[in-house]
């Protein structure tokens, strides 16, 4: 009767190891995910006119540092925070980013090109240079706290050492945006966003003698963490939703038409209003 069992366990565990979802690890590299905010971004209102924008620094203002195998100095969120916002930016369809964050880079090879000029060997520069564009909006802000275990919970049942469980953590991170007139300096809006992060964990397992001597252990699992990058580009997208819409009731900016203001997207989020826990 044992032998009959342990080929019988035998069979379901290798059914089980064949129907979990285990990657591929010749998957072909694709564009970013992004999260469910990013199909209000793009379905914005149209603007009258894009606004030009620099964005110089979008830093990890949260000093939270979370241990890896090889670091205990490991960042617990992206410190490529500004090319996340630029990306955001500029899929709104509202604003143009101008280069700002490698902008020596830029001023250096322009240098290069006015003397290649005066030598006359700028073969692909032919013309003046114009000089470099100015922004109305200057974006600040960053990623200003990442909060974790702000919830955490679990279940699990066991009995004659056959069991289960599953358990599941909510981190939160969260990101600041201000506009900034730069003919005068004052704060035309200030939005701040928060996205969770939700990590679980299921397990099942048995542990018991089912003969003399003959003891069966059985473990199977399943985890599934939300990368910390999507979240913060999801938080960054609502931001830049919000910034948007903000500055439309505002009056900061306006949308191409007054039909406009029937979008969906815009009266979704018009509507909202701070909660207080």
């Amino acid at each position: 009767m044992s032998k009959i069992l342990m080929v019988l366990i035998t069979f379901v565990v290798a059914g089980c190891s064949n129907s979990l979802d285990i990657p591929d690890s010749d998957e072909s590299s694709k564009l970013m995910y992004r999260g469910a905010a990013y199909s209000d971004l793009i379905n914005l209102p149209k603007p009258q006119g894009i606004i030009m924008v620099s964005v110089y620094d979008f830093r990890d203002q949260t000093g939270q540092y979370r241990p890896q195998p090889n670091s205990n100095f490991s960042t617990a969120v992206s410190q490529g925070a500004t090319a996340l916002l630029t990306m955001s930016l500029i899929d709104s369809g509202w604003f143009a980013p101008l280069e700002r964050e490698g902008l020596q880079n830029l001023l250096t090879e322009r240098k290069i090109i006015r003397a290649a000029q005066n030598h006359g060997e700028a073969f692909n520069h032919n013309g003046t240079l114009p000089s470099l564009q100015s922004a109305n909006i200057l974006i600040e802000g960053g990623i200003v706290a990442y909060d974790t275990n702000i919830k955490t919970g679990g279940v699990g049942a066991r009995y004659l050492g056959i069991g289960s469980s599953g358990k599941y953590r909510t981190d939160q991170v969260t990101v600041n945006l201000r506009a900034v007139d730069v003919r005068s300096g004052k704060i035309l809006s200030s939005i701040t966003t928060s996205k969770t992060i939700l990590s679980y964990e299921l397990s099942a397992g048995a542990f018991r003698y089912i003969d003399y001597k003959d003891l069966l252990e059985v473990e199977m699992g399943y985890t599934n963490n939300e990368p910390v990058n999507i979240a913060l580009m999801s938080a960054i997208d609502t931001a830049v939703i919000y910034m948007v819409v903000k500055g439309i009731q505002n009056r900061l900016w306006n949308p191409a038409s007054v039909e406009e203001l029937e979008n969906a997207v815009f009266k979704n989020y018009a509507d909202d209003k701070v909660e207080i826990l």
